[in-house]
């Protein structure tokens, strides 16, 4: 009876230590065996939540399982961003962003979160040029146009932004530095609301991303002054990039990205990694970014984070030089 008890107390311990010493590989292998939640820190509709629901839809059919997208908008990305930081981290809860991700820490006044320490990066979806349009009723068919308009009417011109601490906020800030300007910022819960007042003519410009803003474009309902990649766009051939427009070696974009909380195990990285490499090659897919203009790029999550610290630094310097301080 002793040895009976003694080996199966002792086959209990081995099973124990097994599981135990398994640890996250385990967990990986049947990994994701549950829906997925995935936060866009935005309202539906902009840039990022249009992309994101894209990505995801691929994703989940990749994966088997539901990928379900929860809108979470509010402090220009900071209320989904922290939701995030504080789930488990085991691969359920996960982060759709743009680069203000890592931008938003620089800019905010107070402490909020630590880009590089506080999340994994998994793997970067693209990056897309941002546009500067106008309103229609605005009487400039250039940017020198616009921007001698904003130098004889002080406080009459104004720009909307997606939200603070965003690259459309970013990239406004550095036109106004670079052209001397005074256009006030006025900030938004997104692209969507953003971009719906300069249609509305409550305010009079906005720099956003390509994907949010070209059906405005294409419709007519908004007008194309300047985008802000290195060179034009074969979809917008007659636009001028600002570099071209008097703002000599501007160019910003807006690249986009997949996060979990900090600590997330390697392997469940390494799948969804793997996973994401496939979704933004898949041909529905590739169609669907080239009539946004949305490059697809494939990166490791050591690349990724690679471009997050390179873009700290960068970005961190032109908010420097900027002194751009935002407090919420």
């Amino acid at each position: 009876m002793f040895k009976h008890i003694h080996r199966t107390a002792l086959t209990v311990a081995i099973a124990s230590a097994a599981v135990l010493f398994a640890g996250p590989a385990a967990h990986a292998q049947d990994y994701p065996h549950k829906p997925i939640r995935m936060v866009i820190p935005y309202t539906p509709g902009g840039s990022i939540d249009h992309v994101g629901r894209l990505v995801a839809d691929q994703l989940q059919r990749q994966l088997g399982q539901p990928i379900v997208i929860e809108n979470t908008p509010g402090a220009s990305g900071l209320l989904g961003a922290m939701n995030v930081k504080k789930a488990k981290a085991d691969g359920y809860t996960l982060l759709f962003n743009a680069s203000s991700q890592a931008y938003l820490p620089l800019v905010v006044a107070k402490k909020t979160y630590d880009a590089e320490r506080d999340f994994t990066p998994i793997g970067q979806i693209g990056f897309v040029p941002l546009i500067v349009a106008v309103n229609n009723a605005v009487p400039a068919k250039t940017m020198a146009e616009f921007v001698r308009l904003a130098k004889a009417n002080p406080g009459k011109y104004t720009w909307a932004t997606s939200g603070l601490g965003t690259t459309s906020h970013l990239s406004e800030e550095m036109v106004n530095r670079a052209l001397g300007l005074q256009m006030e910022i006025v900030p938004y819960k997104g692209a969507v609301p953003q971009l719906t007042d300069v249609v509305g003519g409550h305010v009079s410009a906005a720099i956003s991303p390509m994907p949010g803003v070209t059906s405005f474009v294409q419709a007519g309902r908004l007008r194309p002054l300047a985008v802000t990649s290195k060179t034009r766009l074969a979809s917008l051939p007659d636009v001028p990039t600002l570099a071209e427009s008097g703002v000599p070696g501007f160019e910003l974009l807006s690249w986009y990205g997949i996060w979990g909380p900090a600590d997330l195990p390697a392997a469940i990285t390494d799948k969804l990694n793997a996973e994401i490499g496939k979704a933004v090659q898949a041909p529905s897919l590739k169609a669907k970014f080239a009539e946004m203009s949305f490059v697809p790029t494939q990166s490791t999550p050591a690349q990724f984070k690679q471009l997050i610290a390179e873009d700290l630094v960068k970005i961190g310097k032109a908010v420097k030089d900027a002194g751009i301080r935002i407090d919420f």
